[in-house]
């Protein structure tokens, strides 16, 4: 589980991310930046931040330690913005901490000389877990200690705004154009071979455990939390099965581009799981949702 901490003082607004996350000391004598369930994102993006920011730590990127922070809105009553106050009289009970990493700096090109290999891992994730929200002109990174670190996972996981879309959304090709780390040649189809096989149930049951269950409370479609749970493992264990109909190309020379053009054809084609079988109709051949979906209105 992830450790739970208790807020003592807010500290600031960071004014400059859209769901106006804040600054809060706590009482383990940590500092947070931390992002708040009554924002406009909502607690989905939390939902995410876990999800994605977990499984990047487990798949050896960094990601500051994430924690459970219990928010009192009485401890920012000194907060002079009333918009702000709203969303923080509609955040008490538990929100999302990521450690504040002291000195650090917003990544931008020429700062840090990443590796090949690190770019293509860090795409990959983003692409298995449609993030589309680390862009050049929002980067959502930051250097530490001449290190990259993932923050700001929250935009990850799109399918899970529309759950009777995702099996649709399954092997949808990731759109690379503008990803903030294109200029360092990322190597992702190294990243794909040494990372899809540890994408396992398993290992995404261990991760999507530690969502908190009033964050997954009262999802349309779903009987039970348990069978939203399940649901996430499903759709990103299927995702990662098929990479090589996502994976992105626009790096490769022209020859891996049209074999790998080939490959995702084929996989397009091959690469369903066991939920999305293939079942005759009076119009030839179509898709049979997800046992999950069948409760999606």
């Amino acid at each position: 589980m992830l450790d739970q901490v208790t807020a003592v003082r807010y500290v600031d607004p960071l004014r400059a991310g859209g769901s106006v996350p804040g600054v809060v000391e706590t009482d383990d004598l940590g500092t947070y930046v931390v992002k708040f369930a009554g924002a406009a994102q909502g607690r989905k993006a939390l939902v995410a931040e876990v999800i994605v920011g977990e499984l990047a730590r487990r798949l050896g990127l960094r990601v500051p330690p994430l924690v459970l922070v219990d928010f009192d809105p009485v401890v920012a009553a000194d907060e002079p913005d009333p918009e702000i106050q709203d969303i923080l009289r509609a955040s008490a009970g538990l929100n999302l901490g990521m450690d504040l990493l002291p000195g650090a700096r917003d990544y931008r090109p020429g700062l840090l000389d990443v590796d090949p290999v690190e770019a293509g891992r860090v795409v990959w994730l983003d692409a298995l877990t449609g993030n589309v929200d680390r862009t050049t002109a929002n980067p959502n990174l930051m250097v530490w200690h001449g290190r990259l670190w993932l923050i700001d996972n929250g935009a990850g996981l799109v399918f899970h705004h529309r759950w009777s879309g995702a099996a649709a959304s399954l092997l949808k090709a990731y759109p690379m154009a503008a990803h903030a780390l294109g200029g360092h040649h990322p190597d992702v189809r190294a990243a794909d071979a040494a990372l899809a096989p540890l994408v396992t149930e398993a290992l995404l049951r261990e991760v999507v455990a530690l969502v908190p269950s009033e964050w997954l409370a009262d999802e349309p479609g779903f009987a039970t939390e348990s069978e939203l749970r399940a649901a996430y493992v499903a759709q990103l264990a299927a995702r990662a099965a098929g990479s090589a109909a996502w994976l992105p190309t626009c790096f490769a020379t022209p020859e891996e581009q049209r074999a790998a053009e080939a490959e995702r054809a084929a996989a397009t084609l091959a690469a369903r799981p066991d939920w999305l079988k293939q079942v005759p109709n009076r119009h030839g051949l179509a898709p049979v949702e997800a046992d999950w979906s069948r409760h999606v209105g």
